[in-house]
């Protein structure tokens, strides 16, 4: 069993803009210099960076909480993750929990880096 990623982030935002940087394709687009396809209700289908992740939404609580059956193209046929984005407000904006489980333990690191460069640091800089 892989341990769990979790990464927190404040970010000087509303939680709702924050959300709709994680679920709106333009606000995504916009933050990471890439195209995603995003379907923003419980059961809608996503494909972000050219088809490397995709998945469906399992839980979509506008500013509050997105849950995500979650996978990478190399990853066997059938195989997810589950992400969770666990957003609140805080002073100064938006307090942001991510986690993901059941991910091959050999990703652990690769996926460390990945939430960092291609989630986090995009967060920070479109709301810093």
């Amino acid at each position: 069993m892989s341990e769990t990623i979790r990464h927190e982030i404040t970010l000087p935002a509303s939680p709702d803009a924050v959300f709709a940087a994680l679920t709106e394709e333009g606000r995504f687009a916009e933050m990471t210099g890439q195209a995603a396809t995003i379907e923003p209700r419980p059961g809608g289908a996503f494909s972000r960076f050219g088809d490397q992740v995709t998945g469906r939404i399992v839980e979509y609580i506008p500013g509050q909480r997105l849950i995500e059956a979650w996978r990478v193209a190399p990853w066997a046929e059938g195989k997810y993750s589950v992400v969770r984005f666990d957003l609140s407000a805080s002073e100064g904006g938006t307090r942001l929990v991510l986690e993901q489980e059941g991910y091959p333990a050999d990703n652990r690191e690769h996926l460390v880096a990945g939430w960092e460069k291609m989630y986090l640091q995009p967060l920070a800089a479109m709301f810093g």
